[in-house]
């Protein structure tokens, strides 16, 4: 359960730092004193988004923390073990989220840094809001089918049912359009085939052209080559003159003189000398040895280069990136060979047609028996909400093709007095009936929901009198099994808490004059002055108090 809940520089709240109870605890207050923002900031470091707007005014950011016990929420305890976000004892849970005027946002989970998503995630394991337009969304058909599979536990089945539609609606697109193509893919797949036969018969291999070229432009230089060799080593070598037969002489005459320093100098740099024109002489012998002037080869050569440059214009791709072209070409070939197997998609789509309506159908079960439980404890609650001898009723009316969200289409129907038929809910209802309507809804799924907190906000908006005293009792009893929260404007309900906070507002703390938010818990004698006001209005008198003495103690009875 929720236990603190520190909010700072949030809207029109300086700094407010509450402690929970367990149990039904109410916030009542003036309208705009800020009841709701408790709700909002909550929300923000649940992980809703965040704006700046919620920044008070002359701030650069905003902060809110809370703590859980989780105590009880083996869930969650194995999900933060799993992330390396849990506590020391494993047994609490401290979110603190950080908004700047930038619109940065931080988000900490433990003290370890958290993304907004693990907020969220946590966060539905841990509250459940019931906001106070929840009656106005409950004529929408979408709604009233996510309401229905949320108090059937299904909605993980319901989310298998939207997969498998998809992928039978992906494999039926894929189907249709290559029957529409069927005459442009089989004249691709005649192009790619002539294609890679083409390039698979060029066999060009991996740095063939490079090394093609380089052999080519040496072949076709052949006779100058051998000529030049053969110059060098003559040169170098052979000729009486030659520069290691000069070199040579220098060096006999100079061993033959007196060595001093200078002399044993020239004579180390004449012997490097002579060794590396020994060695360029040997290495000019060897490549005159690797040159051939064979026509026959050289025509070879030219002929590939021809062979590849021509296949090179043909594609409109480079001689070196034909390799790469083939295998392309390959690739796309195979691709349109598995697509084009119409016998084999239409095995697929037909499969997963199937796969799809099993799971629809399981769903349908679990739907229908929920829609008879629903029915039959909404219907039960009208009679207690000044609806007596109305009917509710969960219609789940068969579609032959099938949805995304599977076999039938939910529709919530209603007769608000004895022997009226059933009508669908936006037809029939006032406001004011579709208020309790909501409210007995949204009673009855927290019963279903896993998260120990609940909080409503002015979801009794609508309702008065007896109606109100009900519905305080309801939220009572709930109190009994979770933590649960109502910001309310209704003595009847206020009454009816374990606890009851007051907000206000006033000129806020320094010289600035800003307006804030402030909320006390009341003992007794402070409850009873808040809901003689709620009761009265402006001028409370003792009558009044005495009547919110008797309410309150009413409820000390139940």
């Amino acid at each position: 359960m929720l236990r603190f809940l520190g909010i700072h520089n949030f809207i029109i709240v300086e700094h407010i730092a509450l402690e929970f109870q367990p149990g039904f605890t109410v916030l009542t207050g003036e309208t705009g004193a800020g009841k709701s923002i408790l709700i909002d900031a909550l929300l923000l470091v649940l992980g809703e988004r965040s704006d700046a707007g919620q920044i008070r005014q002359g701030c650069d950011h905003t902060e809110v923390s809370a703590e859980f016990d989780i105590t009880g929420l083996p869930r969650l305890a194995d999900w933060l073990h799993q992330h390396d976000l849990q506590d020391e004892d494993h047994s609490g849970y401290v979110v603190r989220r950080v908004v700047e005027a930038s619109g940065r946002s931080r988000h900490f989970i433990n003290g370890y840094p958290a993304t907004l998503q693990q907020l969220r995630t946590a966060g539905e394991m841990l509250v459940e809001i019931h906001g106070q337009h929840a009656h106005q969304s409950l004529l929408r058909s979408s709604m009233q089918r996510e309401l229905l599979d949320a108090f059937s536990g299904g909605s993980e089945q319901v989310q298998a049912v939207v997969a498998a539609w998809h992928r039978w609606q992906t494999l039926q697109q894929q189907r249709t359009t290559r029957e529409k193509n069927a005459a442009v893919l089989l004249q691709e797949q005649e192009q790619l085939s002539w294609q890679v036969r083409e390039l698979s018969a060029l066999n060009l291999a991996e740095g063939e052209w490079h090394t093609l070229q380089a052999d080519h432009h040496r072949a076709s230089h052949a006779t100058s080559l051998l000529e030049a060799a053969q110059m060098g080593v003559e040169y170098l070598s052979e000729y009486e003159m030659a520069a290691l037969v000069q070199i040579n002489t220098v060096i006999l005459r100079l061993k033959g003189l007196p060595q001093d320093t200078v002399i044993k100098t020239v004579l180390e740099m004449l012997e490097s000398a002579r060794i590396h024109l020994q060695e360029a002489t040997h290495e000019l012998e060897r490549y005159q040895q690797q040159l051939e002037t064979d026509p026959q080869q050289l025509q070879a050569m030219e002929d590939r280069l021809h062979a590849i440059h021509a296949a090179a214009r043909k594609y409109h791709v480079a001689p070196d990136a034909l390799s790469g072209l083939l295998d392309q070409a390959v690739s796309r070939l195979e691709a349109l060979d598995q697509e084009g197997d119409g016998e084999a998609l239409a095995r697929e789509e037909a499969a997963a047609r199937e796969e799809y309506l099993q799971l629809a159908r399981e769903s349908g079960i679990v739907r229908q028996r929920a829609a008879v439980a629903l029915s039959q404890q909404v219907t039960a609650s009208m009679q207690m909400l000044a609806m007596e001898g109305g009917e509710f009723s969960v219609s789940l009316v068969p579609l032959e093709q099938g949805s995304m969200h599977g076999l039938e289409h939910i529709e919530f129907q209603v007769s608000t007095h004895q022997g009226q038929r059933l009508k669908p809910l936006a037809k029939v209802v006032s406001g004011g009936e579709l208020s309790r309507i909501s409210l007995a809804i949204q009673v009855i799924l927290s019963k279903t929901s896993t998260a120990p907190t609940l909080i409503f906000d002015e979801v009794d908006s609508g309702i008065g009198g007896r109606v109100a005293e009900i519905v305080g009792s309801l939220l009572g009893k709930l109190g009994k099994e979770r933590q649960v929260m109502c910001v309310t404007h209704l003595p009847q309900v206020a009454s009816a808490g374990d606890w009851q906070w007051r907000v206000t507002k006033s000129a806020g703390s320094g010289d600035s004059g800003k307006v804030a938010s402030h909320i006390e818990v009341l003992d007794r004698s402070q409850r009873i002055e808040e809901i003689a006001r709620m009761l009265g209005g402006v001028k409370i008198t003792d009558v009044t108090r005495q009547h919110a003495a008797e309410m309150l103690q009413s409820h000390d009875h139940q």
